[in-house]
């Protein structure tokens, strides 16, 4: 079952929110009645991680482009001026 933590009772009772993280399993915290936070046991959180990478298998075998995943993001240059000869 999953509780809602204020935010200062998540604060003060933090080794408690772990333990009911790690038994029970993701805890929300609130700020000032929205949520705000989701505390995940580590293992659902790596797990959560592999399933939004693509393997290469399926990234090469996906039907759509996928150039656009490959190429890696190009640095913003500087241009300088250019100099004037006399």
């Amino acid at each position: 079952m999953r509780k809602a933590w204020q935010v200062q009772d998540a604060k003060a009772r933090f080794s408690e929110l772990l333990e009911a993280s790690i038994s029970e399993g993701p805890q929300v915290v609130t700020k000032r009645g929205v949520e705000a936070a989701v505390l995940v046991p580590i293992a659902q959180w790596r797990r959560l991680q592999n399933m939004t990478k693509p393997n290469l298998k399926d990234l090469l075998l996906a039907p759509q482009a996928r150039s656009d995943a490959l190429t890696p993001p190009r640095k913003k240059h500087r241009h300088r001026s250019a100099a004037i000869f006399e």
